[in-house]
């Protein structure tokens, strides 16, 4: 198994019954190998971060989806740990503010979006207006099916002036999602973390499932592909977005732009 086999093709039926969550075999990764190989990644991301800034022909959108506790945060945290922040920024989308709610679903990602040279990251993403509003009816059905040819539009219309979209669905078990629930409420550390709503959301388990199985199956396309991450073991799911963010910031074929002026003409003091 290889990376590329967690990416979602397009048009193929997606049964996340058949992803282990704690799958690590698309990687040839043990956990105390990954310290060291993360180390090494971190450091690749930092270089070819610092020339997609220079380059300033592209942008990088990262789109982290995933039920609660699935670890968009603690993947944030530690991908990007090596990273200039002056090239890079989080947008989280939260409850609508009304105003936001008075614009189409989109009006606010679009604000988000990366400028060139940029690497931005969606903790969270325009997808919750087909997963929350579905599972919750907050929307006609007929209004949240028609965002998924609308979100297709959007993210083409991205890829065509430059940017590169990855999105990755962070796939844990119920069982660890219910461990993680048990670590915020007991650890002190964590408990600011805790939710009542994270208990009521577990309830709908099975109707979140069922609407990223949807926007699995009816949002990939071959300009912004899916890849589900195993996501039970942080250390795997931290390599794995690393390694596809690397893989893709090599295909760009990024370089130094050349100094505008004659260097050879201008005497140094």
């Amino acid at each position: 198994m290889a990376l590329k086999d967690l990416r979602v093709r397009p048009g193929a039926r997606v049964d996340l019954s058949r992803y282990d969550p704690g799958d690590t075999s698309a990687l040839a990764l043990t956990k105390k190998k990954a310290e060291k190989e993360l180390a090494r990644l971190t450091a690749e991301l930092g270089r070819l971060q610092e020339m997609l800034y220079a380059d300033g022909r592209f942008a990088v959108l990262v789109v982290l989806q995933g039920i609660d506790t699935s670890g968009k945060d603690g993947t944030i945290r530690h991908v990007f740990d090596g990273v200039n922040p002056q090239g890079v920024r989080v947008a989280s989308f939260k409850v609508p503010t009304e105003l936001e709610s008075r614009h189409d679903f989109l009006w606010r990602v679009h604000q988000q979006v990366p400028a060139k040279g940029e690497i931005v990251i969606f903790n969270r993403s325009h997808y919750e207006d087909v997963l929350v509003t579905r599972v919750h009816g907050l929307v006609p059905k007929k209004v949240w099916r028609a965002r998924y040819a609308e979100i297709n539009a959007f993210e083409h219309e991205l890829v065509g002036e430059g940017t590169t979209v990855l999105k990755f669905f962070l796939h844990i078990s119920p069982e660890e999602q219910a461990e993680r629930l048990r670590a915020r409420r007991d650890d002190r550390t964590k408990r600011w973390k805790f939710s009542e709503a994270d208990i009521k959301e577990r309830q709908f388990w099975d109707q979140y499932a069922a609407a990223y199985r949807d926007v699995l199956e009816k949002t990939t396309t071959s300009w912004a592909p899916w890849t589900i991450v195993p996501s039970d073991r942080r250390w795997y799911r931290n390599a794995v977005v690393s390694s596809s963010l690397i893989e893709a910031l090599r295909r760009l074929k990024l370089r130094y732009p050349e100094p505008k002026v004659d260097l050879g003409s201008l005497a140094l003091p």
